[in-house]
């Protein structure tokens, strides 16, 4: 991937969730030169096991071949519904950028505690591994894990993605969208 290209594309994903149903997914295509190129939405269920599956059906739904790159915003959502990027990235042959804003002693307990039986659960949250910390030119840091691209790669997307505070724009965009669209499905009837 040339980070330097201005028409490289990310497609950032956010959700957004209020108990009863399920989680919304908005994808948000973004040109680095923060233009925006394309929107799609999925769901995935609060406390289930069906984000990864989520993310993948949103990114087919656009039926695009010139996203370069997946920036999630977590890939710990829907209470406990686990992304997991490796498999993101195998099927849609980009790479991806998961970012999160509180430093942490990370889940575990916390899924034991909610999912005392759930084996799988536990291991695919050990297997999304350490974070790295990383501070933008904006001077907040901000915490990430990189599948399928370099470090030094992925902080350059970072960087050039992030214009105030330590949210990347096509993750602020894309949180915008969900939550939008959350408040619509709560509108009374």
């Amino acid at each position: 991937m040339h980070t330097g290209k201005t028409g490289l594309r990310t497609l950032g994903v956010a959700e957004s969730f209020v108990g009863g149903g399920p989680s919304v997914l908005a994808g948000v295509v973004m040109r680095k030169d923060l233009l925006i190129d394309g929107i799609a939405y999925s769901e995935a269920s609060v406390g289930g096991m069906d984000a990864t599956d989520a993310v993948i059906a949103l990114y087919e739904s656009l039926g695009r071949r010139d996203i370069n790159l997946i920036m999630l915003s977590g890939c710990v959502i829907a209470w406990y519904n686990i992304i997991e990027p490796a498999r993101v990235s195998q099927a849609t042959g980009c790479p991806v950028i998961v970012v999160t804003y509180e430093d942490s002693e990370g889940l575990e307990d916390d899924i034991s505690t909610h999912f005392p039986d759930d084996t799988e659960r536990l291991a695919a949250y050990r297997r999304l591994g350490e974070r790295s910390a990383f501070t933008p030119g904006t001077g907040h840091t901000l915490y990430y894990r990189a599948e399928g691209i370099e470090h030094e790669a992925a902080c350059q997307m970072i960087d050039a993605l992030t214009l105030a505070g330590r949210v990347p724009e096509p993750l602020r965009v894309a949180r915008l969208a969900a939550r939008a669209v959350m408040r619509w499905r709560c509108l009374p009837k």
